[in-house]
């Protein structure tokens, strides 16, 4: 099993994640309250703003201080699928 920082010495499993995502749009706001609202919320930003959001395959929803890109950097062969994805874009 593959650990990832996501700050303030939290880890997660890499084979459970599903999404790393931005917070800033409304979809994700509501989907973080209706995570909290079941008891699937984790808060891992020790009170400080939460900059990105990671969706497990377990349904549980962890909010992290860390940019959502400094997360996605740290998870091995992310950065290469991204930068395919941009060259695609281009």
């Amino acid at each position: 099993m593959q650990l990832i920082s996501i700050g303030f010495g939290n880890v997660v499993a890499t084979n459970r994640i599903v999404a790393i995502i931005s917070p800033e749009s409304s979809p994700i706001k509501r989907l973080i309250q209706d995570a909290r609202d079941k008891g699937m919320l984790v808060d891992a930003t020790y009170g400080r703003r939460t900059r990105a959001v990671v969706i497990t395959d377990s349904g549980h929803v962890i909010l992290s201080a860390l940019q959502h890109e400094t997360i996605v950097n740290r998870v091995p062969g992310a950065g290469d699928a991204i930068d395919n994805l941009e060259e695609e874009d281009e």
